[in-house]
């Protein structure tokens, strides 16, 4: 059976938390995945109804107050995770970079505006960078998934490391008179 990825996010955190609802789906994204694998809010208010139609959840509905949905993995979805997570083939990478796709035209526009761009793509990866490190000593050794989420964080800073010096080089060559910004030798250094 061919599932999205969004579905197996929700199969993957419904297995290491627990039932969850929707809503609780959306705030374990955003505290986790989100930064590299963004999920709209409303395809995880669709896929766990599907999932339970699959027979990978089942559903279980509040009998009084909110009424809130509960989806519990099924043994057949631990299957289809296990399945997933077992297989060594993975689709190849899909980058899609705003100011990547500025670059491939930066020739047809004024070297002040790549300067500008490099800066402030810098100055972007370097506050995701740090975003990653904060989160990443955050980190509760005790509770589920902390060894996979600790190296997922610590692939997102060395990700943004390497963004932060390709801009940085980019920077220093369309405005090598402004020393404000550390050359890419000096953050390797640092680090």
């Amino acid at each position: 059976m061919e599932l999205s990825m969004s579905a197996y996010v929700v199969l993957g955190l419904i297995a290491r938390h627990g039932p969850m609802t929707p809503y609780e789906l959306k705030a374990r994204v955003e505290e986790s995945i989100a930064p590299f694998w963004p999920i709209p809010h409303a395809q995880l208010y669709r896929d766990p109804p599907r999932l339970a139609e699959m027979g990978l959840l089942t559903e279980e509905t509040e009998e009084s107050g909110r009424r809130r949905r509960f989806f519990h993995l099924t043994p057949a979805g631990e299957r289809a995770l296990r399945d997933w997570l077992a297989a060594p083939e993975v689709p190849q990478a899909e980058f899609r970079d705003p100011a990547q796709l500025r670059l491939a035209f930066a020739d047809l526009g004024d070297p002040d505006d790549l300067a500008r761009l490099a800066r402030t793509q810098v100055h972007q990866h370097r506050e995701l960078m740090r975003m990653y490190e904060q989160r990443r000593a955050a980190l509760d050794p005790g509770d589920a998934g902390t060894v996979s989420r600790e190296r997922m964080l610590s692939y997102g800073i060395l990700h943004e490391q390497a963004h932060a010096a390709f801009w940085e080089t980019i920077a220093a060559a369309e405005d090598p008179d402004d020393s404000s910004e550390p050359t890419p030798r000096d953050h390797w250094q640092a680090n």
